[in-house]
C-alpha cells in the first residue's frame, strides 16, 4: 500500500515528530510505502529528507491569498496524476479543508488523522466537514470523544501514535558535561518540561508551583522549547518575566529549541508538564516515561491515558498547591522517583512501541479503504 501524508510543515511539534518517526521507522513495515507532501519548507522537510523519505513540495498556502490555494491544489493534482497512491492521510483539519476536494476529484480515499480538535468551532473544521473523509484516526480516546462534533457521520478509530523509544542511555561523564554546560550542579534534582511554547502547556502554572519550593534546596528547572510564531515570542517573554517576578530566575534554565532532547531527558530527574487545557495525547510524556523519568501532569485530556499511578503523579488542573506538593514529594524522595521512573519504559512501550503501532496503522488503512 502506498500512502501520501499531506501536511503544512511550517512548524515543528508533536505531529511533526510523528511524521518523522514514521519515516525513520518505515523499514519495520515494508508493506506500507509512505511519501510526504508539504506546503512549506522547514525543519520537518529537513528531518524527513535526512531519514531518506520521499518528500514533495506542493507550495505555500495562505488562505487569505486564494491564488496560493489554487496553485497548491494544482500541484497536488499533478502529483497524484503522476504517482499512484492508495490513500491520502491528512494530519489536520486545515490540510484536509484545503485539499479534500482534490482527493475526491482524483478518486483517492482521504483519511484524517486527528491530533486534536476544537470540537468543530474552528473554520478549518467547518470547511473540512464539507467533503467528509473516508475514515478518521484519533490519537486518543479523548480526541475520539470530540471527533463526532466535527465529523458526525464518519467512522473513527483510536490509534496511539508510534514514538521512538530507543534513545541511548547517557554515560555519567556525558551527563555531568551536559549539566555543566547548562549551569546545573551535578547533585541537583532537575525538573524538565519539553513542549511547544504555548500557554495551554502550563509553563506559567509550572513556574508558580516552583515558586512555592524556594525552601527546597538543589532543584533546577529546564524549560525546553523555543517560540516559532510571534504570539509564542510574547508568551516566551512572559515566561521569563514571571520567573523574575517570582524570584526563581536563578533556578530556571530557558533552553529554547534543542536537537538533543533525548539526552536532556536522560540527564534530568523529573518530568513535569502541567497542562491547563487538555492535551490531545502527549508524545513528550511518553518520551519522558521511556527515558525513565517519573511524570507529573494534570489530570485532563490524553495525559490520563498515558500517566497512571505506576509511573507518575496526576494533579487537578490549575491547582498550584497540589502541583507544588507533588513536585516537593518527588524532589525529596529519591526512592519514589526511582520506583515510578522504573515503570516508565514498559508503560511507554505498551502504549507507543513503533514496530507494533506502524503495523497497526497499516492494518487500519487496509481495512478502511
Amino acid at each position: 500500500m502506498r500512502i501520501l501524508h499531506v501536511h503544512s510543515g511550517n512548524l515543528y511539534g508533536g505531529v511533526e515528530t510523528i511524521l518523522t518517526t514514521l519515516a525513520r521507522k518505515s523499514a519495520t513495515c515494508p508493506e506500507l510505502e509512505q511519501e510526504f507532501a508539504l506546503c512549506f519548507d522547514g525543519r520537518l522537510q529537513r528531518e524527513l529528507a535526512t531519514a531518506g523519505a520521499a518528500t514533495h513540495r506542493i507550495g505555500p498556502v495562505r488562505v487569505s491569498r486564494p491564488l496560493t490555494v489554487i496553485r497548491a491544489r494544482r500541484e497536488l493534482r499533478r502529483l497524484l496524476a503522476g504517482r499512484k497512491f492508495d490513500v491520502l492521510v491528512f494530519h489536520s483539519a486545515w490540510s484536509h479543508a484545503i485539499f479534500a476536494r482534490v482527493a475526491s476529484e482524483e478518486g483517492v480515499p482521504a483519511v484524517v488523522w486527528m491530533h486534536g480538535t476544537t470540537g468543530g468551532r474552528h473554520w478549518s473544521e467547518r470547511w473540512s466537514r464539507r467533503v467528509p473523509p473516508r475514515f478518521i484516526v484519533c490519537n486518543s480516546s479523548f480526541t475520539a470523544s470530540q471527533a463526532a462534533k466535527v465529523y458526525p457521520e464518519t467512522s473513527r478509530r483510536v490509534f496511539y501514535c508510534p514514538v521512538e523509544l530507543d534513545s541511548p542511555r547517557v554515560s555519567q561523564p556525558f551527563r555531568n558535561t551536559l549539566r555543566a554546560e547548562l549551569d546545573t550542579p551535578q547533585d541537583a534534582v532537575v525538573i524538565i518540561q519539553v513542549s511547544r511554547i504555548e500557554a495551554w502547556k502550563g509553563h506559567l502554572l509550572h513556574l508558580e508551583a516552583l515558586s512555592q519550593l524556594k525552601d527546597v534546596t538543589k532543584w533546577i528547572c529546564w524549560l525546553v522549547g523555543g517560540p516559532q510564531q510571534s504570539r509564542e515570542e510574547q508568551y516566551f517573554e512572559q515566561m521569563h518575566l514571571t520567573s523574575l517576578r517570582l524570584g526563581i530566575a536563578d533556578r530556571v534554565r530557558f533552553l529554547r529549541e534543542r536537537a538533543d532532547v533525548p539526552q536532556l531527558l536522560r540527564a534530568a530527574d523529573i518530568y513535569c508538564q502541567p497542562n491547563v487545557e487538555p492535551e490531545p495525547f502527549g508524545i513528550t510524556l511518553v518520551e519522558a516515561l521511556s527515558a525513565g523519568l517519573p511524570a507529573v501532569t494534570t489530570s485532563i485530556g490524553g495525559a490520563n491515558e498515558i500517566v497512571d499511578e505506576t509511573c507518575g503523579l496526576r494533579v487537578p488542573p490549575r491547582d498550584v498547591a497540589d502541583l507544588a506538593m507533588a513536585l516537593r514529594r518527588l524532589i525529596r524522595d529519591a526512592d519514589l522517583r526511582k520506583h515510578l521512573g522504573g515503570h516508565g519504559p514498559a508503560r511507554a512501550r505498551q502504549l507507543c512501541d513503533p514496530v507494533t503501532r506502524i503495523s497497526e496503522f497499516h492494518q487500519i488503512l487496509t481495512s478502511c479503504v
